[in-house]
């Protein structure tokens, strides 16, 4: 047979294809009763799947078909040939499987395709690392990857294809499908195709079953922070900045002539600074609680704490991880699209609560039982207005870093996995920070970010009745058994009276749904605990996590300048609730009535009825108001982070 010098290279694009087939139909069978499949639709998902898998097929043939190029005709066949087609080819097949490997875990925590949240990976390997080997057999992984690596180079030798590619000197006219190849993998990158091309239904399972890993993990990789003027709907800017303050006008607040959505807000009354303890839960979804539906007793100290607490049944999360939650409660801003600004450039000296708090002469510190490197938390609190406390490995901080960093030491530590120490360690150690901040007589904020509700759900021994490592059920019961230590040791402190506690989840346990924004599980608990003079109270308002700290601040009466985007939530109107729920790239706004207006890439919005009951969201006739309000909020969140008027210096 003449003309076989591609073969190696067709035979890596065929396996390819027909293992991204294979995981595709493993994916869809994982999930077959969220996907709402037709036949039409089935189809239209594995075609729309197999477009992307033959162009990443294509691309990632691109370097080796570039050699086989310039590969000179005297060395076809020779050691030097063999050795170089072999290494690139056996390295081909490594990683995809790796990735292929990959996927499935990624889809069970997940149930996505790689996206953001695989880069972070990528980039945080000591936690990944450690939390693959505590949470699956990794021996047993690897040797599963090498066999399907080795398995695969052994069908192909006897195939005879290594054989038909070395065994003639062709020229460069009869390489065959070569320089094709090159030529088509070049104009696939040109030609710009995004993962959102992939997007061709409601259903979020469809879309992302048909995309491909590979190639959605290079999109995400790319495309960081998306341009909201570039891909999302505007208005025009004067008209946006206006209605926008109409928006967030009050009672007791004067915005200034100058500086876009600066304002004043001065409530009446005499001021209080209580110290003020804030503990931003790991993925404590609100159906956790009995409070919200569970009837598996899984956090009996939250449930009583909501009831005698200000308690917020209506409180949404943002986004879909802890960095958006961060960002909503310490920033009060919509979350733009792409990455959280936690994570991006110009992130410092903001209007954060921060801010605040340091201009009322409080000691602000960020309490992490893991490292603060990771996803640049350190970086992000040091810069505005913190000190961190963690339990860092040392890295350097960036010429800008001024904060004072301590780190937890070993002596403190009972219990530690992949993410960080457990919950019971990090608030001893809260403990000890404000016994000594109550000595000093300095009024204290604690920004403090637990970990123990996070996959491998392990915890020290003994605690409660589900075994530690055994899943999500017993580290969210872990989780609330450490509340109620801190909460009943805390009591017996002179400082207590004087002290509030914020409790809040950073996002839900799993966001994955049936629609691309799953509303329901963006529902999470908040409470604020031990307010001086407030009775305990429900709020069924409908509010967001950028709320919660305006509405603290003006129960305390304090005066103070913002450019945050939270209101009070106890003097909403009906007509003034919302909340902001987002992913990467679609953007939503719900009101009160349950309407959800969603802004997408490629400047398209849609408005839906959300069913709470159902947790289904239904297509309905545009809402030009709802729209137009969303756009507001947006829009004018990106021109302050883009044109750095967020910044208070």
């Amino acid at each position: 047979m003449r003309n076989n010098r591609s073969s190696l290279l067709i035979s890596f694009i065929i396996i390819f294809l027909i293992i991204s087939f294979g995981v595709r139909v493993a994916l869809t069978t994982m999930s077959f009763p969220y996907t709402e499949l037709t036949i039409l639709s089935t189809l239209r998902t594995f075609s729309v799947g197999s477009f992307f898998d033959l162009g990443v097929s294509l691309f990632l043939s691109v370097p080796y078909a570039v050699y086989l190029c310039l590969c000179p005709k005297h060395l076809i066949g020779t050691f030097v040939d063999r050795a170089i087609s072999i290494f690139i080819y056996v390295l081909m097949l490594l990683i995809i499987c790796l990735a292929f490997f990959a996927e499935f875990p990624f889809w069970e925590e997940f149930n996505a395709r790689f996206d953001f949240i695989a880069v972070d990976y990528l980039i945080y390997t000591h936690e990944v690392v450690q939390n693959i080997q505590e949470s699956y057999p990794l021996s047993l992984l690897i040797g599963g990857i090498l066999l399907c690596v080795t398995a695969l180079t052994f069908i192909i030798h006897r195939m005879g294809v290594f054989k038909k590619t070395f065994q003639e000197k062709v020229g460069m006219k009869k390489r065959g499908l070569v320089p094709m190849i090159v030529i088509l993998g070049a104009i696939y990158y040109a030609l710009f195709i995004a993962n959102a091309d992939a997007e061709h239904s409601i259903n979020r399972y469809q879309n992302e079953l048909s995309k491909a890993g590979i190639y959605s993990f290079f999109d995400a990789f790319r495309s960081n922070e998306l341009n909201y003027e570039v891909y999302y709907k505007t208005r025009e800017l004067s008209t946006v900045w206006k209605e926008t303050q109409e928006l967030l006008k009050s009672d007791h607040v004067s915005f200034s002539s100058k500086n876009k959505l600066l304002r004043k807000i001065t409530p009446p009354g005499i001021e209080i600074r209580p110290n003020i303890i804030l503990i931003l839960m790991e993925s404590m979804s609100a159906n956790f609680m009995e409070r919200y539906g569970n009837n598996q007793k899984l956090t009996p100290t939250l449930d009583i704490l909501s009831r005698k607490s200000l308690t917020f049944d209506g409180l949404f999360a943002t986004g879909t991880r802890t960095v958006r939650g961060i960002e909503a409660i310490s920033l009060s801003i919509p979350p733009t699209p792409g990455q959280s600004i936690v994570k991006r450039r110009y992130n410092t000296q903001l209007y954060s609560i921060g801010k605040v708090f340091r201009d009322k002469g409080y000691s602000n510190k960020f309490i992490y039982g893991g490292d603060g490197f990771f996803d640049n938390m350190n970086q992000f609190f040091g810069n505005n207005g913190f000190s961190i406390i963690d339990r860092g490995r040392g890295y350097l901080m960036g010429d800008d870093f001024k904060a004072q960093r301590e780190n937890i030491q070993n002596e403190e530590v009972s219990f530690e996995n992949a993410w960080g120490i457990c919950d019971e360690d990090i608030y001893r150690r809260v403990l000890k920070e404000a016994d000594r901040d109550a000595q000093s007589k300095t009024p204290f904020f604690y920004f403090i970010l637990t970990t123990s509700n996070h996959r491998p759900y392990t915890y020290p021994k003994g605690k409660i009745d589900i075994p530690s490592g055994s899943g999500r059920a017993g580290a969210v019961k872990y989780s609330d058994y450490a509340i109620k230590k801190i909460i009943t040791q805390a009591s017996q402190k002179p400082w207590f009276q004087n002290t509030v506690f914020v409790i809040i989840a950073d996002h839900y346990a799993s966001s994955a749904g049936k629609n691309e924004i799953n509303v329901g599980k963006y529902h999470v608990p908040g409470m604020i605990y031990n307010i001086p003079n407030l009775p305990p109270k429900t709020v069924k308002t409908l509010c967001s996590q950028v709320d919660i700290f305006p509405t603290l601040f003006n129960l305390l009466n304090w005066s103070y300048e913002s450019k945050m985007y939270g209101k009070d939530i106890l003097k909403m109107s009906p007509e003034e609730s919302r909340a902001f729920v987002s992913t990467y790239q679609k953007l939503g706004l719900m009101k009160q009535d349950r309407y959800l207006a969603i802004l997408s890439p490629k400047k398209t919005a849609q408005v839906y009825r959300w069913d709470a009951q159902k947790n289904l969201l239904t297509p309905v006739k545009a809402n030009q108001k709802l729209i137009n309000e969303t756009i507001n909020y947006y829009q004018s969140a990106y021109q302050l982070y883009k044109t750095k008027l967020y910044r208070h210096r």
